[in-house]
C-alpha cells in the first residue's frame, strides 16, 4: 500500500506569498483563509513509518510541524521519519528546504548528478554533512529503490524519466556547474509499491505534454501535475511579471495543448494539480477556472491531504 500526504502545493512564494497583493492573497490574507498553501512538496510511504520527500520546499519545517505522520517517535530524543528526500529539480522551490533538516538525523538525497552538481557548487548545502546526509545519484529511465535506515530494501521503486522543462533560473545565463548537457534538469517520477504494482505519477514542472508522455500516463490510477498557471501570459495580464508560463518552463492548465485538454483522453482515475501559483485564479472556489477543471475531473488538493493506493 501506497501512503501520499500532500504537504503544500503551491508554485514559489507560497499563498499568500509575502510581498504581494494579487486577488488570490488578498483574499488569504482575509476572508478566505483556507486558501492558504505552502510550496509544493509531496511524502510517501509503503509502511507508513518510513517515508520520503518528493523535493524539499522553502517551507519544508512548517510542513513537518503540520504533518504528524512526519513527527519523531513519542519517547525518542532524536528520530525522523524521513528516510530520504527525492529532487526532481535543483530550483529553490525544490531545495530550500533542505537546509532546515540540517540537524544530524540521518537520511538520503536522491538526485540526478546535474541537481547533485549544483548542491556541491554551493557551499551552504555543506550543511549537510555526506556522513550523514548521503546523496545517491539517479540516471533518466534508471529504476531505484530507495534505502531503509540502515540499507535495507524500502519495497518502493523510483523510476525517473526526463520532462520538458528548463534548468533553474538563477543559472540564466552562468555555466552550469555540471556542464552544457540539460538531460536531467527536470525529472519526472513514477513511484510504485513493488508487492502490490500500485504506482502514481509526479511531475511537480513540465513544459508541454509530450505524445511520449501521454503514452506514459495514460490509464495511471493517480497523477500529480504542474498546475503553475492558467494561461500562458497569466502573469503579465495581472501586472505581476514579465515571464509566460511557458518562458519559465511550466504548461498552463487551460488552452490549446494545456494540461486540461491534454490529459482529457488519457483515462486517468485522479488527477491533481500542483505547484499553483498566487496569480492562478482556479485557486478561487466557485471561480469559472476552478469550475472549468472541476469539471475535467481535476483536483487542487489542501495542505495535508493524505491519498492511499
Amino acid at each position: 500500500m501506497l501512503r501520499i500526504v500532500v504537504l503544500g502545493a503551491a508554485a514559489g512564494g507560497g499563498v499568500p506569498q509575502w510581498n504581494c497583493g494579487c486577488p488570490v492573497c488578498v483574499k488569504a490574507r482575509s476572508e478566505r483563509p483556507e486558501l492558504t498553501s505552502t510550496q509544493a512538496s509531496i511524502a510517501f510511504s509503503r509502511d507508513g513509518a518510513h517515508w520520503y520527500l518528493v523535493n524539499a520546499s522553502p517551507d519544508l519545517r512548517q510542513q513537518m510541524i503540520a504533518t504528524p505522520q512526519l513527527h519523531p517517535t513519542k519517547g525518542l530524543l532524536r528520530h525522523s521519519p524521513i528516510a530520504g528526500v527525492i529532487l526532481t529539480n535543483s530550483e529553490v522551490d525544490a531545495v530550500a528546504g533542505l537546509l532546515s533538516m540540517r540537524e544530524g538525523s540521518p537520511f538520503s538525497i536522491y538526485a540526478h548528478s546535474r541537481v547533485l552538481a549544483i548542491l556541491k557548487d554551493n557551499s551552504i548545502f555543506n550543511v549537510l554533512g555526506e556522513k550523514t546526509v548521503a546523496r545517491q545519484p539517479i540516471e533518466v529511465n534508471q529504476p531505484f529503490e530507495p534505502a531503509l535506515p540502515g540499507g535495507g530494501p524500502s519495497g518502493i521503486e523510483v523510476l525517473p524519466f526526463e520532462v520538458p522543462g528548463k534548468g533553474a533560473w538563477y543559472l540564466e545565463g552562468k555555466a552550469h556547474p555540471a556542464g552544457i548537457d540539460g538531460v536531467g534538469d527536470t525529472l519526472g517520477l513514477r513511484i510504485a509499491d513493488k508487492a502490490t504494482g500500485q504506482y502514481f505519477y509526479f511531475l511537480a514542472a513540465c513544459a508541454h505534454v509530450t505524445d511520449e508522455l501521454k503514452a506514459r500516463i495514460k490509464g495511471a490510477p493517480l497523477v500529480f501535475f504542474d498546475g503553475t498557471v492558467w494561461r500562458d501570459d497569466e502573469m503579465i495580464a495581472a501586472g505581476l511579471g514579465h515571464k509566460t508560463g511557458q518562458s519559465m518552463g511550466h504548461i498552463s492548465m487551460s488552452g490549446d495543448h494545456g494540461a486540461i485538454e491534454s490529459f482529457a483522453a488519457l483515462d486517468i482515475a485522479r488527477k491533481v494539480f500542483l505547484h499553483i501559483n498566487n496569480s492562478n485564479p482556479a485557486w478561487l472556489k466557485g471561480s469559472d477556472e476552478r469550475k472549468a477543471l472541476e469539471r475535467a475531473g481535476w483536483q487542487i488538493p489542501t495542505d495535508g491531504t493524505e491519498i492511499t493506493l
